[in-house]
């Protein structure tokens, strides 16, 4: 098996309420620029501008085919409301079946 998905993850304000996470993951998704997110919240600790800083974020996944991977992250990155938005992602393994309902 070599079916290849890519995996795209960020995080959103843990103060949005879930119908905003809900309405900007929809966009997203109604562009046709992945085939499904999934989103929850979680608890983060981090380091900005030599300040540790904890609090809630929304985690985003994004399942979207490798080929629409970078258009992904740059609408991403261009409505994103931090300032150094984590944006990630890797490729994962998949069933055909699964890559083919990605693709769409």
């Amino acid at each position: 098996m070599n079916e290849m998905i890519s995996v795209v993850q960020t995080t959103l304000p843990g103060e949005w309420l879930e119908a905003e996470v809900g309405e900007w993951v929809f966009t997203i998704v109604d562009e046709k620029l992945a085939a499904c997110a999934q989103r929850n919240l979680v608890d983060s600790t981090y380091k900005w501008r030599d300040k540790i800083e904890y609090g809630s974020e929304w985690r985003v996944q994004f399942k979207t085919s490798t080929d629409k991977t970078e258009q992904l992250m740059t609408r991403i990155n261009d409505t994103h409301p931090y300032e150094s938005p984590q944006i990630i992602w890797w490729k994962a393994n998949s069933t055909s079946q699964y890559l083919n309902w990605v693709q769409g």
